[in-house]
């Protein structure tokens, strides 16, 4: 699939950039602002447990590496980024697996495992309101590329490609909903829709699945290059992690 996305570089997203939160009703928009009642914080609570509790056979925990997670400011928002170990790029929760797996010495979460969620909204939250700074690193260049190419990619039986909804009829409304920018910047979310927290990659899995295509691996090479992609279009937008949607 990699090698048919050969499409150029897509036009530039619509001016100004504007967050899915504008779109929300007033009611939504406090449940996010906020901390008290952002039904995220629960899992933010779950994460800053699992940040400081020793797991694996040396048993280590986050902190042992990192210290206090307020270290860790900044660093939301510049995922994706390259892993020079694995030489490849990686999003946040791939990271966190990762850092499970080679200084844990336990087996990474599956995608969407909330446990994993938790530790992604925690540290997210160290960078809410710093702006998005995909890092300007040349070995990204093939992925970013590739990520491009899938935004602007007729996709699915309804052929319909991200930028058709999110670029060309944002602000349109579909059954009565406004059709956001597609604004990756809040992730992971808490959606009403699912009375749960979510993954970028869960959000992408439904909007294939709307346009009848197949979904991409979690952690596959395409939802992290279109997560590169996204993070180049919110570029200076502000981090909301962790965010509420409908």
């Amino acid at each position: 699939m990699a090698a048919a996305c050969t499409a150029p570089p897509p036009p530039t997203p619509p001016a100004p950039q504007r967050s899915g939160f504008l779109d929300m009703s007033p009611a939504t928009q406090a449940l996010q602002r906020d901390d008290a009642a952002n039904p995220a914080m629960l899992w933010v609570q779950d994460g800053q447990r699992l940040w400081s509790q020793p797991a694996g056979p040396q048993g280590r925990s986050c902190a042992s590496c990192h210290g206090g997670v307020e270290r860790l400011r900044g660093v939301a928002a510049r995922y994706p980024a390259w892993d020079p170990v694995g030489g490849q790029p990686v999003n946040l929760g791939m990271r966190i697996g990762l850092c499970r797996q080679r200084h844990q010495g336990l087996p990474p979460w599956p995608a969407g495992h909330e446990e994993s969620i938790a530790l992604e909204m925690l540290v997210g939250l160290q960078s809410r309101g710093l702006p998005i700074a995909p890092p300007a690193d040349a070995r990204l260049a093939p992925a970013r590329q590739l990520g491009a190419a899938l935004w602007t990619r007729r996709l699915g039986q309804l052929e319909l490609s991200c930028a058709q909804c999110h670029d060309e009829r944002a602000g349109g409304r579909l059954g009565g909903t406004v059709i956001p920018q597609g604004q990756a910047t809040a992730y992971p979310i808490y959606r009403l829709e699912w009375q749960a927290p979510g993954t970028l990659a869960r959000r992408v899995r439904g909007c294939l699945a709307g346009v009848r295509a197949e979904p991409f691996a979690p952690h596959g090479q395409e939802q992290v290059a279109l997560e590169l992609h996204l993070a180049q279009r919110a570029l200076g937008m502000a981090v909301e992690t962790p965010g509420v949607r409908p």
